[in-house]
């Protein structure tokens, strides 16, 4: 941790003076809201009698409904592969129509997705509704994440993210608790009222966005940038002191303009070239830290872990467990504006590889006592703390590495990467855990406590200390060369000029209304600053 930050950021370093920001980042990652509520819904429905009476069959030998594992695989997967296309396609769609269109584009599919979903008994057109419906939670996913990046001071990215995880889990936990509600009923109602709650977060969501503008930083990079000075002004509180507003917007113009005569046409290759190649690999890298976790097999059996932990509804402690994470996420918002990005991956990864850890060795002592379930259980709340706690920190640094051009395409990338690492962790857990195959159980912790622990040395040895940061100072900063370990402490002299030159230029303005007003003392100094100013633009533009 450090004191005083050693950033460029020329805005006042508090919450109150961009509560107007805040409320719009709040808004916009709402849509991460359909990531945690179908993740909650769809292990729910797999157990609902009235779910099954429709997709499934009755089984004489069980005495009861039951579902063909090729449908059950294909009703997760399905999603998955929707999410993984989708964000392949943010890129070249982000860079074409803006973060805000990408949003309201999955609002829509998300209304046919649900609605086929809701109207229909076939189970092929069930199949069709699951991948469009991961279309849309891959755009609500990472075009919010895009946007907030974007939109964010500095000093503040860590918060607003904090806001995208809260979201997330108040999904989980709000399809945990209706699917709770609902799995009694004997009728297709008990699957239908919850998925009837996809409607409601980007319907609120997709009204707000009318009046949020858009992305300040996809603007300039469009070179529309008298818009962009109208979103950014939009974006900050009307009473931001003149020279900071302009110092902001100089940096941010100046450094896109130089990342801009840097980039050729075809961005998917500049991903790979120069400079850009380190920047590419460390945000596949930091963002892919999620699937490395071993979340995935965590939280999808941890229904398992219940009944052999002697838990008797384990649907109403699965909503207990998921409210651990809210728990986790509201603390870690408390302290991400305080603690350096690396020290918090750090302390996440660590305590993911204990509890991993510690679930395979109580595992290997009792294996299948209800000793042993209770103790992983346990393990299993305090791993979704801490993972919860800490994960929106590795999503941060990911979007942060990448420039402004090039972000959409490498985060979208990330992204797809990391939902192929969920799925991959997912589709293989049962040939682990499974009696029938290897039977570990939750001994196959220890392979997860490996990779946790791969993460805690890729992060002291690779990832570059962004707290504080604005983007483009972690652009000058790639551009140097800076090595990693001296991020924190590196002084940003390009991006400090730009911002400079912004807060003349409200000097400028300053002096320009005096010297209107008759100010002739004034009015001198405003034609000394006007010369110097059109100095600095005519280097700028050279």
């Amino acid at each position: 941790m450090r004191a005083v930050p050693i950033s460029a950021n020329p805005l006042k370093l508090d919450v109150r003076s961009h509560r107007k920001c805040l409320t719009i980042c709040f808004f916009l990652t709402m849509g991460t809201f359909q990531y945690g509520l179908d993740y909650a819904l769809v292990g729910g429905f797999l157990s609902m009698p009235g779910f099954l009476e429709v997709y499934g069959y009755y089984s004489p030998t069980l005495k009861k409904w039951n579902i063909d594992p090729t449908v059950q695989q294909l009703i997760s997967s399905l999603m998955t592969i929707g999410t993984f296309l989708s964000s392949l396609l943010v890129g070249p769609l982000s860079a074409k129509f803006g973060r805000r269109h990408g949003l309201w584009a999955a609002a829509v599919l998300n209304t046919v997705a649900t609605a086929i979903m809701l109207g229909t008994t076939s189970v092929g057109a069930l199949y069709v509704a699951r991948l469009i419906l991961g279309v849309s939670v891959g755009w609500f996913f990472t075009f919010s994440q895009l946007y907030v990046h974007e939109a964010a001071p500095a000093h503040l990215r860590g918060v607003v993210f904090g806001f995208y995880q809260v979201m997330l889990s108040v999904g989980s936990i709000v399809g945990a608790s209706v699917d709770f509600g609902t799995h009694t009923m004997f009728n297709k109602r008990s699957y239908q009222i919850p998925l009837a709650i996809f409607f409601v977060a980007p319907t609120i969501q997709s009204i707000m966005i009318i009046f949020f503008p858009e992305s300040p930083r996809w603007l300039m990079v469009m070179g529309r940038e008298q818009e962009a000075e109208k979103a950014l002004r939009k974006l900050r509180d009307t009473a931001i002191d003149e020279h900071q507003f302009l110092a902001e917007l100089n940096e941010i113009k100046g450094s896109t303009r130089d990342q801009l005569e840097k980039n050729k046409k075809w961005l998917w290759l500049e991903m790979w070239r120069g400079t850009n190649l380190r920047r590419t690999l460390l945000c596949l890298s930091v963002v892919c830290f999620h699937a490395a976790n071993g979340s995935s097999w965590v939280n999808i059996y941890t229904t398992y872990f219940l009944t052999i932990a002697g838990v008797t509804n384990a649907f109403a402690m699965s909503v207990m467990i998921t409210c651990i994470g809210l728990i986790g996420c509201l603390f870690s918002i408390a302290f991400t504006r305080y603690m350096d990005r690396r020290t918090v991956m750090m302390i996440g990864c660590s305590a993911c590889a204990i509890c991993q850890l510690m679930m395979a060795v109580v595992w290997t002592v009792k294996p299948g006592s209800e000793v042993a379930g209770r103790c992983v259980v346990a393990f299993i709340s305090l791993f979704t703390f801490f993972y919860v706690a800490y994960s929106p920190t590795a999503w941060l640094v990911g979007g942060e590495l990448p420039n402004n051009q090039l972000r959409p395409f490498t985060y979208g990338l990330a992204t797809a990467l990391n939902f192929v690492g969920n799925w991959l962790g997912t589709f293989t857990a049962p040939y682990f855990i499974n009696p029938a195959k290897l039977g570990w159980s939750a001994k196959y912790g220890y392979i997860w406590f490996g990779t946790n622990a791969l993460l805690v040395l890729f992060t002291i040895f690779f990832i570059p200390e962004t707290r504080d940061r604005t983007l483009e100072e972690v652009h000058e900063m790639f551009e140097n060369k800076v090595p990693t370990h001296k991020f924190k402490t590196y002084v940003c002299t390009g991006v400090e000029t730009y911002g400079k030159e912004g807060a003349a230029k409200a000097d400028g303005l300053t002096k320009r209304k005096s010297f209107e007003q008759g100010d002739e003392k004034t009015g001198a100094e405003f034609e000394h600053l006007e010369t110097h100013s059109a100095r600095s633009s005519n280097k700028q533009d050279v």
